[in-house]
């Protein structure tokens, strides 16, 4: 019975250790309780175009590529539709070449900042700033970017892109920043 007992015990610490070791791949239960096609509106689809190949395949970027407008790096800006946190199709092979970059470079770090325009009350902004932040970081998660290298921060409607109440400065205002 004894044998037995530690068999059953020693089979359940295997287990686990498997199952941690498992964890360790391109997913991670963020809590947030999304699929990836909440956070990218378009589920695991891969059309196969030059665009994504491109995204994905450079791993000789370095630091300078950040700065280069002719990098995929340049651009460190998401935009979102009014009242959405979902990734934009646009904005998926962006994201894709920073995984890669953030993937290759484990000592680099990135803040997400979110941001809105300025509708709504000052606490459903930071909220809505935090699921554009969070959806950013768990779309970079999910291409194999270690969380240790992500941070967030919700700005709501503090930090505006772009001052007016036309529709072209409050969509330039629903953002979120890479900042690295």
């Amino acid at each position: 019975m004894k044998t037995t007992l530690i068999m059953v015990l020693s089979f359940c610490a295997l287990l686990t250790l498997a199952g941690c070791e498992s964890m360790s791949g391109d997913k991670e239960d963020t809590g947030e309780g999304a699929p990836v096609e909440d956070v990218t509106g378009q589920g695991a689809e891969d059309d196969g175009s030059a665009s994504t190949s491109a995204a994905m395949g450079s791993s000789s970027w370095s630091r300078e590529s950040l700065d280069d407008p002719d990098s995929p790096l340049y651009n460190k800006v998401i935009y979102f539709a009014f009242d959405q946190s979902g990734i934009q199709p646009e904005y998926q092979d962006i994201l894709k070449s920073h995984a890669t970059f953030l993937s290759n470079n484990p000592d680099i770090h990135i803040t997400i900042e979110g941001h809105t325009d300025e509708r709504g009350t000052r606490e459903y902004n930071i909220a809505l700033g935090e699921r554009r932040a969070q959806a950013v970081r768990t779309f970079l998660r999910l291409e194999g970017v270690n969380m240790d290298q992500m941070s967030m921060v919700s700005y709501g409607e503090e930090q505006p892109a772009a001052l007016g109440l036309d529709e072209a400065s409050m969509a330039a205002n629903r953002r979120a920043v890479l900042v690295y």
